[in-house]
């Protein structure tokens, strides 16, 4: 019952991550917050390691990093589970991050149906500690970044859900420019998925993209050129005339947006609205304790059996004195 109350979502890579869900779903106030397998609160944006089988609490890339053959895995976060259509995102400018809906001018954000596609392609989500700097020119696309983590298509045969973490195979890279800001799109696949296999190729796996899912890439494209055009903006325009960069390439860039994470958040750069409260970053002068952790999720509005629970009430029922 007490699991049930509240909301625990589904664990996530090697049970080491679950979720709680606080507010109600489909509105401005839901939030999905994360927990590790201490059961402490922690930020999916900078608790959570970019490479698979890395500890939590030691400087990252680890040096026994989780692989699969001679390939080096890493941690999505799933924020859209494919087909769907609201857009929900980790919540940067908030303590510990969790994952929201977006909202626009006070109303809820969905993305439009883009014929013939229904929703997100994919699996939509982000990579822990990473950041595209917005006040860094990158020198491949000569725009800056644009504050977020990085984004990731995961491309597999499995819908995922909103909070999973899914170990997965880099396979290349797409640039969109977005506003005139550098938006890398991750193209990977989750590493245990049936079709993983079948991408392999040495240095081109985009190649085997095309060989064993045919239209895939394209559509991807597509999708990313038209998205906002349903909302009265222009289309979206692309680096490189929106060529797929291969898997060695997205990984330099997955490295690069580390190195700007990590001075993120040791305090060597400005990153305005962006917050950088975390439980377990070595050195971060930003770490908070588990106490505090506690006190801005049981902050939030809570939902029990569809009804509201202030703080007060929610905290006396989770932790009785």
């Amino acid at each position: 019952l007490l699991l049930a109350a509240r909301g625990w979502g589904r664990l996530g890579a090697m049970s080491r991550y679950s979720t709680e869900q606080r507010g109600r779903p489909n509105s401005s106030d839901y939030r999905l917050y994360f927990k590790n397998a201490d059961g402490k609160y922690i930020s999916p944006f900078h608790d959570i390691p970019l490479f698979a089988g890395s500890k939590e609490d030691k400087e990252i890339p680890a040096k026994r990093s989780k692989t699969t053959g001679s390939e080096v895995l890493f941690n999505m976060i799933v924020e859209v589970p494919r087909w769907t259509n609201a857009k929900m995102e980790i919540a940067t400018e908030e303590p510990l991050n969790p994952i929201k809906h977006d909202t626009k001018k006070g109303k809820l954000r969905y993305v439009a149906n883009i014929f013939p596609h229904k929703g997100y392609i994919w699996n939509y989500g982000a990579l822990p500690q990473t950041w595209e700097d917005p006040n860094h020119m990158d020198n491949s696309t000569g725009c800056c970044g644009d504050n977020d983590p990085i984004d990731v298509c995961e491309i597999g045969s499995k819908i995922h859900s909103s909070g999973e973490i899914v170990q997965v195979k880099v396979l290349g890279v797409l640039a969109l420019i977005d506003e005139g800001k550098t938006d890398w799109k991750i193209i990977a696949i989750s590493a245990d998925d049936p079709e993983a296999q079948k991408i392999h190729g040495k240095y081109f796996y985009i190649d085997d993209v095309k060989k064993h899912k045919p239209g895939y890439l394209e559509a991807t494209v597509d999708w990313f050129q038209l998205y906002k055009v349903p909302d009265g903006k222009p289309e979206n325009h692309f680096a490189f005339n929106g060529e797929f960069k291969n898997k060695d390439f997205a990984v330099e860039i997955i490295k690069s947006n580390y190195e700007h994470w990590k001075a993120l958040l040791h305090k060597k750069v400005d990153g305005g609205a962006i917050k950088c409260t975390n439980i377990l970053v070595s050195g971060s002068p930003f770490c908070c304790s588990e106490e505090d952790a506690r006190s801005i999720v049981h902050s939030a509005p809570a939902f029990m059996n569809g009804n509201p629970v202030s703080p007060e009430v929610d905290s006396w029922y989770f932790f009785p004195k």
